[in-house]
């Protein structure tokens, strides 16, 4: 199986779903590999952030984590002992609101009105997967509900990719 497709196969299993009332992450990894051995990263294509400053922002908070963690990031020719990809997924999640004015009785009299609203929500998978082997070794899945305040977003954004790579390499109960 293709790199592109593992990785597409990534994405379907992490969770399609898109909504979420408060911030979730969560990561899983091969409990067989073995991190210490692992000392460049390099990014290949996945499903970036339709907005290009997104996608800035995305790349550099998980590239400052791995580079805290001791990896150096080279390009894909250099032959990297690991590959990064990240997907980002913006939907919406509908919301009804029904405000009741007046009646009485168990059918009333009165008025009712409802209201939709479309609350954006949005999930950030990141796969790290062995450059030699072309395994997937390590993966991290945040949703969150996502605001209108873009400084509030960065903010989420950052927060989940800290919690993801605290996880990162994983030490199996050392």
């Amino acid at each position: 199986m293709g790199w592109t497709r593992m990785m597409l196969l990534a994405l379907a299993l992490g969770g399609a779903s898109l909504a979420a009332q408060a911030q979730d992450v969560k990561v899983d990894w091969d409990h067989h590999a073995d991190f210490s051995g692992f000392k460049t990263y390099a990014w290949e294509p996945g499903t970036p952030a339709q907005n290009p400053l997104w996608d800035q922002r995305i790349t550099r908070a998980i590239d400052e984590q791995l580079e805290a963690k001791g990896l150096q990031k080279v390009s894909p020719d250099a032959n990297p002992d690991l590959v990064v990809i990240y997907h980002a997924a913006v939907g919406h999640e509908t919301q009804f609101n029904t405000t009741n004015m007046g009646g009485w009785g168990y059918w009333g009299t009165g008025m009712s009105t409802t209201t939709v609203n479309k609350i954006p929500t949005g999930e950030l998978i990141v796969d790290i997967g062995n450059a030699k082997t072309k395994t997937m070794i390590w993966i991290g899945t945040a949703t969150d509900t996502l605001s209108d305040n873009p400084d509030k977003n960065q903010k989420k954004v950052e927060k989940a990719v800290d919690k993801m790579f605290k996880k990162f390499p994983p030490n199996e109960g050392k």
